[in-house]
């Protein structure tokens, strides 16, 4: 029977990956091995500043009063 679920597993040394790859191979599974990162780098560092950013005090709070003043 097939599932839909995916696994993402990240193997931290060489010998961890081809302990991985061993183990699906062995199960008969299908799998793709990529080393694209998931999200976009300028991304990422554009929500690490933001939360530096408010960390550091430079950011602003809003309450759900005033989140649902707004669709009003």
């Amino acid at each position: 029977m097939k599932t839909d679920s995916y696994f993402i597993v990240h193997s931290a040394t060489a010998e961890q990956e081809s302990a991985l790859k061993a183990f699906v191979k062995a199960l008969k599974m299908d799998f793709t091995i990529t080393i694209e990162k998931p999200y976009n780098p300028e991304f990422v560092s554009k929500i690490r500043k933001s939360r530096k950013d408010y960390k550091e005090g430079k950011g602003t709070s809003t309450t759900l009063d005033q989140l649902n003043a707004l669709w009003k």
